[in-house]
């Protein structure tokens, strides 16, 4: 390899927001990519135009070569990842799968940059899933891909508290900018094969499968703290929901408050200025920030001023009838 690390011949791989940052960051630092893949542009918005993801809009702005294949599992697109003559290849939530073919073809391989500590959390939603889930910590880490699904040695990893009030969002962008970190400063050794690889134990493995709309209903026989890990978890997608006289309404925000009352899961106790307090299967939710079908996003002292009526107390949320 050369001397000069930023020499060496990499590309880089993904597709959302998450990767664009790895992506400044590699810039940023002097790497830059021979090219860059990311998925075929997509419909987006109402007029479901189609919209370059935003590691496209990110490459094209430093004038970087970008490859959209459908599949590189097709020998044209190997062919051509092979023409690029790269050292490394360097993946982040790119979203297709990599065939041993295209792992073999760089001479060192390709690597990944993971939001969760592996072996816990392997696949699509590693962020959201460890909130659900209740963890404490998370972190990200710089995998040797193999085949199979996040299974590779680790060759680097940084950790990261999770807050009481982090959200999927929230997480998301303390991870992404850590990521971006952790390969930038990592990379220099990684390309000097420097770096020594962790074997992942076979013991606390956990799937981070990805996000069903189906899993924002909420169900209010649960504890409070599971629904507001739901609630916390699915912002700013896909939105944790119940309804109320019969209309959607979306939560975007609550606390748990520990204290039980004698009343139905879901029904309302209180809606004073600032909060709409519900019964949960244990413990209360206090919700500070919903939205009505049709409506805007409203801390609930404004949804209260608005609509009052819907939100007396006695009133039972998610009721089907």
């Amino acid at each position: 390899m050369a001397s000069n690390p930023t020499a060496a011949r990499i590309a880089f791989a993904g597709t959302p927001e998450f990767a664009a940052v790895h992506l400044q960051a590699l810039l940023d630092a002097g790497f830059e990519p021979a090219v860059v893949y990311t998925q075929p542009d997509r419909p987006a918005g109402r007029g479901q135009q189609l919209q370059a993801s935003p590691v496209k809009q990110l490459a094209l702005t430093h004038n970087i070569p970008v490859e959209q294949p459908l599949s590189l599992k097709l020998p044209e697109a190997q062919a051509q990842l092979a023409d690029y003559q790269l050292d490394l290849l360097i993946v982040v939530a790119y979203g297709l799968l990599l065939p041993q073919a295209v792992l073999d073809t760089p001479k060192l391989g390709c690597v990944n940059v993971h939001g969760s500590l592996l072996p816990r959390w392997r696949g699509a939603a590693p962020i959201q899933r460890a909130i659900l889930a209740g963890d404490h910590e998370t972190g990200v880490g710089l995998m040797q891909m193999e085949a199979g699904l996040d299974t590779g040695p680790v060759l680097a990893e940084a950790r990261l508290e999770i807050e009481p009030n982090d959200t999927g969002g929230s997480l998301h962008d303390k991870l992404a900018a850590l990521g971006a970190k952790l390969l930038v400063e990592q990379l220099p050794a990684l390309l000097a094969g420097k770096l020594e690889p962790r074997i992942q134990p076979d013991t606390d493995v956990t799937y981070a499968k990805k996000l069903e709309k189906a899993e924002s209903q909420i169900n209010w026989q649960q504890t409070a703290d599971q629904i507001d890990r739901q609630i916390r978890a699915f912002n700013p997608w896909p939105v944790a929901q119940t309804t109320v006289a019969g209309q959607a309404l979306r939560v975007w925000a609550a606390q748990p408050i520990p204290e039980t009352y004698r009343q139905p899961a879901g029904n309302i106790l209180l809606a004073d200025p600032g909060r709409l307090l519900v019964a949960c299967g244990s413990g209360v939710l206090a919700i500070t920030e919903a939205q009505l079908a049709g409506g805007k996003r409203l801390p609930v002292r404004d949804l209260l001023n608005a609509r009052r009526a819907l939100f007396l107390p006695g009133t039972i949320l998610g009721a089907t009838s």
